[in-house]
């Protein structure tokens, strides 16, 4: 079925089964799903889908962008990135007489110095801006939530593991992943508190999780922005 509200159409299914009450789903592909109690008036079914529009145009999409994954990037003036959860342009200068290539973060813009415009140049330039940026927050936010813990972190390193945004070994050594620089400053804080909770609880145990929650009480939310956001976190 096709409903036009405020303008805009959305097109979704209407499932009627054993329930109770109607719930609004929304698949991997962004489809929309409406299941709803045996008998149910079609106009309640649009009513709430009036009353949840917002959140079923913007989560749709969000699953859309998803499923088609990440535009491979180009290197060229005005191409955005992500800092911080947001996206910015960059803006590339040649500039012969420097001693390596770097970034600038200037509030509206990623600036990229570059002694020669070459698309590997200008990726290496932002994957070093993202590692030390990454290293700067995390350790930043480490210092701003050690009074919670009475252990320390023995060594802190940012790495380029795809697999995880952080790890806690045995040894009470903290590993980051540099793509984290790309997250907001919230979610950087979850996971490095995720991290500093298992220097008390190696394990995802109850105990580790009440932990968390203590600390971090929206760490759900921040977990849902990675989930959500993950694939778009790329140089």
């Amino acid at each position: 079925m096709i409903h036009t509200h405020s303008g805009e159409a959305i097109s979704f299914d209407i499932k009627y089964k054993r329930r109770t009450s109607i719930g609004i789903y929304i698949d991997l592909y962004g489809n929309v799903e409406v299941q709803a109690p045996q008998e149910t008036p079609i106009e309640s079914v649009l009513q709430l889908l009036e009353e949840k529009w917002d959140w079923i145009q913007q989560k749709s999409k969000e699953m859309k962008d998803r499923a088609l994954g990440p535009n491979v990037k180009v290197y060229d003036q005005g191409e955005s990135f992500l800092y911080l959860g947001n996206t910015y342009p960059i803006q590339i200068s040649h500039d012969i007489n420097i001693k390596q290539d770097y970034v600038v973060f200037e509030g509206d813009k990623l600036h990229i110095y570059v002694k020669q415009v070459e698309d590997e140049k200008i990726k290496q330039a932002l994957k070093r801006f993202y590692y030390q940026q990454c290293k700067s927050l995390v350790e930043k936010s480490i210092q701003s939530y050690q009074s919670n813990f009475k252990i320390k972190p023995r060594s802190i390193r940012i790495t380029d593991n795809k697999r995880t945004w952080g790890t806690c070994d045995s040894k009470l050594q903290l590993t980051f992943n540099w793509r984290l620089a790309m997250a907001p400053l919230k979610v950087i804080d979850y996971v490095v508190v995720h991290e500093m909770c298992h220097l008390v609880h190696l394990n995802h145990d109850r105990s580790f999780w009440r932990l968390v929650g203590k600390i971090i009480p929206d760490y759900k939310e921040q977990e849902n922005w990675l989930a959500l956001s993950s694939w778009k976190m790329t140089v």
